[in-house]
């Protein structure tokens, strides 16, 4: 059974930082997944943050750029999220996603709220 659990959602005030982790059961985490963070703000659809290859190849959404950072320990099975200077509309939940092109195959955790206030 693949689960993806996140953590470290809440409450932040503006300008401030949270740290997100995704930690990834089962086989999926390896050199070959590509995982990632998404977010879905109340009423929008659902859109990438940041994703990172088995090798650490990184891609950014333009309106987090310079502000977040993704990064991955494979010996952990953790994906982070690294998000500095938050702003309102960083609101959302965070859903951690792996991809394993390999198999076919795409997981999504059940999500995690960033409430970031002004």
């Amino acid at each position: 059974q693949v689960q993806l659990v996140e953590s470290g959602g809440g409450l932040v005030q503006a300008g401030g930082s949270r740290r997100l982790s995704c930690t990834a059961s089962g086989s999926i985490f390896s050199i070959n997944a590509i995982m990632g963070w998404y977010r879905q703000a109340p009423g929008k659809q659902r859109d990438m943050v940041a994703t990172i290859t088995g090798i650490g190849s990184t891609n950014y959404a333009d309106s987090v750029k310079g502000r977040f950072t993704i990064s991955r320990d494979n010996a952990k099975n953790t994906v982070y999220l690294q998000m500095n200077d938050l702003k309102p509309e960083d609101t959302a939940v965070y859903y951690c996603y792996c991809q394993r092109a390999d198999w076919g195959v795409h997981y999504w955790g059940e999500g995690t709220l960033v409430t970031v206030s002004s």
